[in-house]
């Protein structure tokens, strides 16, 4: 028996999330749309845990003809109404909450939509609904539902974890501007980090922030060496706490223009310089990125690869970019460009 899962991603890392499935043998893609990945998986036992995904939710529903007319309200609520409960896990006793989405223009909020599909979920096992209008914020405990709707198909999932995958478990410490963990898997995707040959191999970030990307790169690195350096001593702070300790992460106070790292010492760089919308340039990068980019091109070995988060300027100079992911983020849609030294 094959379980139908939605794993839901930022926008634009759509493909890597159907490239970790592949490679990870989690599951057959079956297809894609705005943020969602569908896949077949083995089992009916738990869903896979993808890094690059922001959740995995099992799929309770397609419904087709869902237009942009309030009769579509109807039509979700009765596909609520007639899924089998025998399939789905049971709500607890802190009920049933529902986020929905939809893509493009619609006679009805996506609080309509959650309400509508929200009470027939709760109806059966008569636990309380948790509507999320005028503000209101569900229990956590609350069995967590999605739907979203792109054209005229609906998807109605669950949530069988008690979080989503976003959470990580290691990120205990956050800092301003902090990098979202799904997005930091995908830039370790992109700088293949896989593909990197046994040994003392060298990952560096020279704007480490809270640590996401290093410690989302060991993942797909276990056996290599990763140096982080910032200007902020608080975020340091964060990393060390975020990755608790061990030889293979080495943590130091540095300037983003001014890095500590003889000349092609880093076998690949990642990086989220900072943008100035959190997190204003400090230090050498007060007047601009240019000495980040120059110290980026110093410390990478010839053959290496960086992957950058890249926003206003473009690629940086002295740089070819191989690969450019455009993705949406807190509003922006700024590239991840892989880059390797001219």
């Amino acid at each position: 028996m094959h379980t139908f899962a939605v794993a839901r991603a930022v926008h634009g890392i759509e493909p890597l999330v159907a490239t970790e499935i592949r490679r990870s043998g989690a599951g057959v893609v079956r297809g894609m749309r705005h943020r969602e990945v569908w896949f077949e998986t083995p089992g009916t036992t738990g869903l896979p845990a993808l890094r690059t995904a922001d959740d995995v939710l099992l799929a309770a529903a397609v419904v087709d003809g869902i237009g942009r007319e309030r009769s579509a309200l109807r039509r979700l609520a009765r596909a609520a109404r007639e899924l089998d409960p025998g399939l789905l896990p049971a709500p607890g006793p802190a009920g049933v909450e529902v986020s929905a989405s939809f893509v493009g223009r619609r006679n009805y909020t996506r609080y309509d939509v959650e309400d509508a599909v929200g009470a027939e979920l709760a109806r059966p096992a008569r636990v309380p609904y948790h509507s999320r209008r005028d503000g209101a914020r569900p229990p956590g405990e609350a069995t967590a539902w999605r739907v979203t709707i792109e054209g005229e198909r609906a998807v109605i999932a669950v949530r069988p974890a008690p979080r989503p995958l976003h959470r990580r478990a290691y990120k205990t410490a956050s800092i301003r501007g902090t990098l979202h963990p799904p997005l930091a898997a995908a830039m370790g995707e992109l700088a293949d980090l896989a593909g990197l040959s046994a040994g003392a191999r060298t990952v560096l970030d020279p704007c480490c922030g809270a640590g996401t990307t290093l410690i989302e790169a060991r993942a797909l690195a276990p056996g290599a060496r990763f140096l982080g350096f910032d200007h902020a001593p608080d975020a340091l702070a964060a990393a060390r706490a975020n990755a608790g300790g061990g030889e293979a992460f080495a943590w130091a106070r540095a300037d983003g223009g001014r890095v500590p790292v003889r000349d092609g010492a880093a076998d690949r760089v990642l990086v989220n310089p900072p943008w100035g919308r959190q997190v204003p340039p400090v230090g050498l990068l007060a007047g601009g990125l240019g000495p980040l980019w120059r110290e980026v091109r110093r410390v990478l070995a010839d053959d290496g690869l960086a992957v950058a988060l890249i926003h206003d300027d473009g690629p940086p100079h002295g740089f070819a970019v191989e690969r450019a992911v455009r993705v949406s983020l807190s509003g922006r849609h700024p590239l991840i460009a892989v880059l390797r030294k001219e």
